[in-house]
């Protein structure tokens, strides 16, 4: 299962166009992902950045909560984005497979309600990247929604997942990540693309980093297009058993 944890990772500028503007760029993401199938997943996300623009600084503050019930099919969210101490962007709603959609009822910032493509939510994904991974499947794809942007859209993408892999025992991120030390892991690789494109697209964002069965990830690479972050695991947490109170009791 997908253990509960708190994962911390300090992110640095990797490269950035001139287009971007980004003459350097550092900050800190914090996930905490707590639950289980039987009793669902929540998580608690926080992305902050510090951006020289040359002309000034920038400072970015993102913060999401969701809640998700597997079995159910069923996704909550929450996200706000702020810049500088204000805020930018507050979306916040519901999400439930039903009929071979995905029916959404948005709460904020209007109430409004609407249908999407049937899709898989976040933590759904995740199991499913996993147990395709233990087949040896090495390409497939998914549409996502994960309540991100304005919450009204899904996502297409594309995910490669190369060989199992042992993790070198100099690995400057075991060292702070003490219980993934002599577990193998995949390379996983996801691309994300425009549900609305027609045509031949570029992603509009990527994603790599290593996958461990447990669904602990680390040695993050996030992709913009105009300029790329790293990601490196500083602290790791385990907070519980995968699924802790999953388990049925026989009747006496």
């Amino acid at each position: 299962g997908l253990v509960p944890h708190r994962a911390v990772y300090d992110i640095i500028l990797k490269q950035a166009s001139d287009r971007s503007g980004i003459e350097s760029m550092r900050g800190r993401m914090v996930y905490e992902f707590a639950g289980s199938t039987c009793k669902g997943f929540s998580t608690n996300f926080r992305f902050v950045t510090r951006i020289d623009m040359g002309d000034g600084v920038r400072v970015t503050d993102q913060r999401s909560t969701t809640f998700e019930d597997v079995a159910a099919g069923r996704f909550r969210f929450d996200n706000k984005s702020y810049t500088d101490d204000q805020l930018d962007k507050d979306v916040s709603g519901d999400a439930a497979d039903a009929g071979g959609k995905v029916k959404i009822e948005l709460t904020g910032p209007d109430r409004r309600g609407l249908e999407l493509a049937e899709s898989r939510f976040p933590a759904e994904h995740m199991l499913e990247v996993i147990a395709r991974a233990r087949k040896g499947e090495r390409i497939f794809e998914s549409r996502i929604f994960d309540g991100s942007e304005d919450g009204d859209q899904s996502f297409l993408t594309t995910t490669i997942v190369g060989k199992l892999q042992e993790p070198s025992k100099t690995d400057p991120e075991l060292e702070v990540a003490k219980q993934l030390v002599g577990a193998d892991y995949w390379p996983v690789s996801i691309a994300y693309f425009n549900d609305k494109a027609v045509g031949d697209q570029e992603p509009i964002y990527n994603q790599s980093f290593k996958l461990y069965e447990n669904g602990v990830t680390r040695d993050l690479t996030l992709d913009y297009g105009d300029f790329v972050l790293a990601g490196k695991l500083t602290k790791l947490e385990v907070l519980g058993n995968p699924e802790a109170g999953c388990q049925q009791t026989s009747p006496q």
